[in-house]
């Protein structure tokens, strides 16, 4: 079974080794038939041992123990034609498959190598080579990181990008049975299996924590485990029964939940959880798929909108009216302790222990910046759509949406925003990358411009009398400003030298006018 990272199809391949599609309310919606890698020898001649969708969703891999991957072009809308775009001719049979990144499958094959399909060149390369039959693989929650495991109980681990952890490669710990169900979560790896005990080993291979059920006797082998999105927690499947783990992050270990038990269910073959967090789905031995919410805790919020708490660091945010959902999440998997909507119900505000999350619906951007809690006492202002202005004990606080650092602060007083100009991108400029201009006040009479890519300050100009409004053009190479005797100022060349061109006296009733005429 997998779930397509879109969210909007699983698909699930029984014995008779026909691929069923379902939208993800579980209504069945399409099938295809597989296929052997020879149909000389018949269409019983294998059995399809693991699946996986493309990053895009319109794809969807098919490991056969037959010794071939095909991958199957399914396409975005239901009913599609569903077309081989790639196959994988191996020498040995497919045992397990992960699709990590754009163009590379990931597989295991009995013979005990660790393989990479390139769909791009239609060429396959060994990862690395065991002499053990590989019985399970699994990846971190980036994708960039993976682990196999052997008949053996060796677990290897892998890195096409390590993201700077300085973490080890090559045989990371041996089991004491072979690790069929195998998971990485965020700060641990999860080996279980025929013996009965589930066992946590840390980053490099050490005992963390065991969890031994040998002594019950209603319990059987684990056969399959499953890592949720956050990686916070982890589902291990065995007969009759779905274990759930849980990390807890400040006491820097794992709790077991109670374990859900549902009698006649049989073994569980197979866990694929949903990329949004919110269900989990169980195939048996006995051909049946099983479905189950996920959830921490579920509210409305001013009756327009619906969150569900996933994990401790992923909220689900679905607008009641339109359908439409945004996965609000913490990348350093921090707990996500409050989220609230603001700016005309657009704008996603979140807070965690070390950072601020903030987010656009409309555009689906969301940003995750370093933030020490100040008790709650910022000020967001959200008239700029691709910049949230924070304002906190005279500082203003600038964060892009989409971006997850902080595109500029600086000190002031005066948090209007009519006393603020912010300019992102807004006009394409031949040779010009990343125009990033702000205008603030210094004090009263004083305006500031800063070019927030560079970092640095391109001048001040001094008025002599009080400042109400300000606006940088959209290139950020103009500045118009307006003072309490009603005379409106334009300064050009603000990227270089500051030169005063216009300067008059104007009634009230003409000044958006005048306004409008200076800044075109």
């Amino acid at each position: 079974m997998t779930w397509a990272p879109n969210n909007g199809k699983f698909a699930v391949c029984t014995v008779d080794r026909v691929v069923l599609l379902y939208d993800e309310q579980g209504e069945k919606r399409d099938k295809f038939s597989t296929k052997p890698a020879d149909s000389k020898y018949g269409k019983k001649s294998y059995v399809v041992k693991a699946m996986a969708f493309s990053p895009d969703s319109t794809k969807i891999a098919i490991a056969q123990t037959d010794n071939i991957i095909y991958v199957y072009k399914i396409g975005e809308e239901w009913g599609e034609k569903k077309v081989i775009c790639n196959k994988f001719v191996q020498t040995s049979a497919l045992t397990c498959l992960l699709w990590p990144a754009e163009h590379a499958i990931v597989f295991g094959l009995t013979e005990g190598k660790v393989r990479l399909a390139n769909t791009k060149t239609n060429k396959s390369s060994t990862v690395y080579g065991t002499d053990s039959y590989v019985v399970s693989l699994t990846s971190n929650v980036s994708g960039k990181g993976m682990l196999s495991g052997h008949a053996d109980g060796t677990v290897v681990r892998y890195f096409f990008d390590d993201e700077g952890s300085g973490e080890s490669q090559g045989k990371l710990l041996t089991h004491p049975c072979p690790p069929y169900a195998l998971a990485w979560g965020t700060n641990s790896i999860i080996v279980a299996g025929c013996d009965k005990k589930i066992v946590a080993y840390g980053r490099e291979g050490h005992i963390q924590q065991t969890f031994d059920y040998s002594r019950d006797r209603s319990e059987k082998e684990f056969t399959v485990a499953a890592t949720s999105p956050s990686g916070q927690s982890v589902v291990i499947g065995s007969f009759d029964r779905l274990r759930v783990f849980n990390w807890g992050p400040r006491k820097g270990a794992w709790d077991e939940a109670s374990p859900k038990e549902i009698p006649n269910l049989y073994t569980i073959t197979a866990l694929a959880w949903k990329k949004d967090g919110s269900r989990l789905c169980a195939g048996t031995l006995c051909g049946g798929v099983e479905q189950f919410d996920c959830c921490l805790r579920r509210s409305i919020y001013k009756n327009k909108f619906e969150m569900t708490y996933v994990g401790l660091s992923q909220v689900i945010v679905k607008n009641l009216s339109t359908g439409m959902r945004v996965v609000l999440k913490s990348h350093y998997g921090y707990e996500i302790d409050e989220v609230k909507i603001m700016g005309k119900d657009r704008y996603l505000v979140g807070h965690t222990s070390d950072t601020l999350l903030l987010g656009d619906l409309s555009s689906n951007k969301l940003s995750e910046v370093a933030w020490q809690g100040s008790g709650g006492n910022e000020k967001f202002f959200f008239e700029n759509e691709t910049v949230c202005m924070i304002f906190n004990a005279g500082e203003l606080t600038l964060v892009e949406y989409g971006s997850n650092d902080i595109l500029g602060s600086v000190r002031t007083e005066f948090m209007n925003p009519h006393l603020i100009s912010v300019r992102l991108n807004e006009r394409k400029q031949r040779g010009v990358e990343g125009n990033k201009k702000l205008a603030y006040l210094i004090d009263i009479k004083t305006i500031a411009i800063v070019d927030l890519a560079g970092g640095y300050n391109l001048g001040t100009i001094n008025h002599d009398s009080k400042i109400d409004w300000l606006e940088l053009n959209e290139t950020g190479r103009k500045l118009l400003f307006r003072d309490k005797k009603l005379r409106v100022r334009q300064q050009l060349k603000v990227t270089g030298c500051l030169e005063l061109c216009l300067s008059y006296a104007t009634g009230r009733a003409n000044v958006s006018h005048r306004v409008a005429e200076l800044l075109s």
